[in-house]
């Protein structure tokens, strides 16, 4: 199984950027999707949490609002768009997502906020 972010880059603070997430190579279902990020020397911290049902997501408290997190089921793909970002939004931004037996993570996609 593999789990593929794109979307991050370098924005001044106040602008937007969209994160995207593919999982691709599961023979089962994928359950909940999200994202995490990950500052070097920090723990990692829950940004959006999407589950598979209609349930509503859950954000991180630091978002505020300002995120939108959403997935296709049937495509297993899930994005995440950010709005007016903040330089400590700057992080690598992980998807994950859960299978039957086995949590799948990607590798990253970095988030640069200038001031």
């Amino acid at each position: 199984v593999q789990v593929v972010e794109s979307g991050g880059g370098l924005v001044p603070a106040g602008g937007s950027l969209t994160l995207s997430c593919v999982v691709s190579g599961s023979t089962s279902r994928i359950y909940t999707m999200g994202w995490y990020r990950q500052v070097p020397g920090e723990q990692r911290e829950l940004v959006a949490r999407l589950p598979r049902g209609g349930e509503s997501p859950e954000y991180g408290d630091f978002v505020k609002g300002r995120f939108t997190g959403s997935r296709d089921n049937a495509k297993n793909t899930a994005s995440l768009q950010m709005n007016s970002l903040k330089p400590e939004d700057s992080a690598v931004y992980l998807c994950y997502a859960e299978g039957d037996y086995w949590d799948y993570w990607g590798q990253g996609t970095q988030v640069t906020v200038s001031a």
